[in-house]
C-alpha cells in the first residue's frame, strides 16, 4: 500500500430509533416500573411537559425517578441497558467500517449524541465502540441514586456535542474549550469529514448542520416500521425539506443499503483528502 497521511473521520450516531429500535426504556424499564404500554408514559411525560411548560426531556427523566418503586442507580440503569436489543448488522459493523476506512487511509471513530441515557447506553453490548458518549444522564448522591438530571440532551442542544467532536472535546463540562476560537484546519474531526446518522425529528438541527458545514447525514428508519404511514410521511418530509444526504433502512448488515452507502461516503472522504490507490489496489 501506498504512504499517505492518515485523515481522521468520525460517524456520530443517535441511539434510540437509529441503533435500537424504540426507545431505551421501553424495552425493560418501564414494565419494571409498572407500565405495561411504555405509550402510556411517553403520554403522561407529554402532558406534564405542557403543564410544566417545560422540557420533554428534563420530565422524562424526573417521571423515570419519582415513579420508580426502587431507587435509581447508575448500575439499575446499565443493566437495563445491557438488555438493550440492536438492529441487524450493528455488532459487526463497527469493525467492519473500521476495516474498510483503514484500508483508505481513514482513522474512524465513533460517537454517540442521544436524548437517551447515558447510563443505560453504558451498559450496553457496543459500549466500547464509542470515543465519547454524549447523552442525557443523572447527578447521584453519596448512596448512588439518581437525584437530579445532570445533563439533558434535547434536539436542539445535540448540536453543540457536534462542535465538541469537532474540536476534539470528549467531556460535557467544559465550556471554555468549546466557547474557544480554533482555525477550521486545526480541528479535530472537521465536519465535512462527519457523518451523522438518525432517525427523527429530533435529529434534524444536528442533520441540517452537518450538512450545511460539509458533512454528510444519513436518515435511517426501522424496518418494521416501514409499512407504518407516520414513517414513510417522516421520512418523505426529510427528503423534501432537503434534511438529509441519503435514507436508508437501519439495517448494518454487511452488503445491505445502509452499509453500501456509508462505505460510499468514506470513500468519498478519503478521495478529497487526497488518498489514491496504488496500481492493483481496490478501494
Amino acid at each position: 500500500m501506498n504512504e499517505q497521511t492518515t485523515t481522521r473521520a468520525a460517524i456520530v450516531y443517535d441511539f434510540d430509533g437509529t441503533l435500537s429500535p424504540g426507545s431505551m426504556q421501553q424495552h425493560s424499564y418501564l414494565p419494571e416500573i409498572g407500565y405495561a404500554d411504555p405509550s402510556q408514559f411517553w403520554e403522561e411525560v407529554k402532558e406534564e411537559t405542557k403543564q410544566q411548560d417545560g422540557d420533554e426531556i428534563l420530565v422524562y427523566m424526573q417521571m423515570m425517578v419519582r415513579k420508580s418503586r426502587e431507587p435509581v442507580t447508575r448500575q439499575r440503569l446499565r443493566s437495563h441497558g445491557s438488555a438493550l436489543p440492536l438492529f441487524d448488522g450493528v455488532i459487526s459493523w463497527f469493525d467492519r467500517m473500521n476495516t474498510f476506512a483503514g484500508e483508505q487511509r481513514i482513522s474512524l471513530e465513533h460517537y454517540v449524541v442521544s436524548s437517551g441515557l447515558r447510563e443505560m447506553i453504558e451498559g450496553c453490548s457496543i459500549r466500547e465502540q464509542f470515543a465519547a458518549i454524549f447523552a442525557s444522564g443523572f447527578a447521584y448522591d453519596h448512596d448512588g441514586r439518581a437525584i437530579w438530571p445532570s445533563v439533558a440532551v434535547n434536539y436542539t442542544n445535540k448540536t453543540q456535542f457536534l462542535f465538541r467532536i469537532n474540536k476534539g472535546i470528549s467531556n460535557t463540562w467544559d465550556n471554555v474549550a468549546i466557547n474557544r476560537w480554533v482555525p477550521m484546519s486545526e480541528r479535530a474531526v472537521p465536519f465535512e469529514r462527519m457523518i451523522f446518522i438518525g432517525d427523527g425529528d429530533t435529529d434534524i438541527p444536528s442533520m441540517k448542520m452537518v450538512r450545511f458545514q460539509g458533512g454528510c447525514a444519513i436518515a435511517v428508519f426501522d424496518p418494521g416500521e416501514w409499512p407504518n404511514q407516520t414513517t414513510q410521511n417522516k421520512i418523505g418530509r426529510l427528503i423534501a425539506e432537503d434534511r438529509a444526504n441519503y435514507v436508508a433502512p437501519a439495517d448494518y448488515s454487511e452488503g445491505g443499503q445502509l452499509d453500501v452507502t456509508v462505505r460510499g461516503v468514506l470513500g468519498r472522504i478519503a478521495r478529497e483528502a487526497g488518498y489514491r490507490p496504488n496500481a492493483g489496489e481496490t478501494s
